[in-house]
């Protein structure tokens, strides 16, 4: 039963309509099993690691990561700033918002880009760690 539970959770998740997503801001923030520093830490989230926000309760946040994983963050340890994590293997930022525009850059699997603004037809205006900004599909990226 609580594994059907959590699965639900997880669906809803990938599944919520206006979903809202916060950065890591810290160096990194530790995920809990419950909303308490008493329970064992379960892993580390590195700085601006996107996590959608599920449920907010005073000084923690319940969030949900990529793969689907709830867990329990203290609200401090997150930034209002965007931020996506590329999941395709690689993600081909273009300087315009066009298949067939000159790339701009590329980014693999797990780098975290900035989102600087959602575009229309599926875009997204992205910039790299190293300031490059251009264009990538918002189905090569989570948590936009």
């Amino acid at each position: 039963m609580r594994a059907a539970l959590a699965a639900r959770l997880a669906s809803a998740c990938a599944a919520a309509a206006a979903a809202d997503y916060k950065s890591v801001e810290d160096n990194a923030a530790v995920p809990y099993d419950a909303p308490s520093r008493a329970v064992k830490p379960r892993y580390g989230v590195s700085k601006h690691y996107p996590l959608e926000v599920i449920v907010n309760r005073e000084a923690w946040v319940k969030v949900c990561d990529d793969a689907g994983a709830l867990a329990w963050v203290e609200r401090k340890s997150l930034d209002a700033g965007r931020m996506v994590l590329v999941t395709a293997s690689l993600a081909e930022a273009r300087q315009r918002a066009d298949d067939t525009a000159p790339a701009a850059f590329g980014a693999t699997q797990n780098v975290v880009l900035e989102l600087v603004e959602i575009a229309p037809g599926g875009w997204l205006r992205v910039r790299h760690a190293d300031g490059a900004t251009g264009y990538v599909r918002a189905a090569q990226v989570w948590g936009h």
